[in-house]
């Protein structure tokens, strides 16, 4: 399948609010350890490491507010892939034993200045249906 121009836009979009993210997160004092982790289970946005603790986050990025606050995309089933996919990350780096969490940023892109919410502990690890 060849991807629209709505996606690849969307595509754009995502990947510009991942990078105003890793950057909030660096003058913030966080460590980004990896961006776009991609395993069989899915993705995480960007991983990165605060005082000690691991911190997986999930970036959404909106135009506008017309589909409500950015953050409100990450349901419950969206917390539950993000957790699957973290277990697997901590498995595979041999970080059982760290501490984790996990952490939303929500970006609204707007020419007069973009605003940028940082839920820290945002959910729970969210596993089972």
């Amino acid at each position: 399948r060849c991807p629209t121009a709505m996606t690849l836009a969307r595509l754009q979009v995502g990947k510009q609010g991942e990078k105003i993210a890793a950057d909030f997160l660096v003058k913030q004092g966080y460590r980004v350890v990896e961006r776009n982790y991609r395993c069989a289970l899915g993705e995480i946005d960007i991983v990165a490491e605060y005082r000690g603790v691991l911190v997986f986050v999930e970036v959404k990025t909106r135009h506008s507010l017309s589909y409500g606050e950015p953050q409100l995309a990450v349901g419950y089933r969206k917390q539950r892939k993000i957790s699957t996919v973290a277990l697997y990350y901590l498995k595979e780096k041999g970080k059982q034993d760290v501490n984790a969490r996990f952490d939303v940023i929500s970006i609204v892109l707007s020419p007069s200045g973009n605003r940028i919410d940082h839920l820290e502990n945002a959910f729970e690890l969210a596993c089972g249906r």
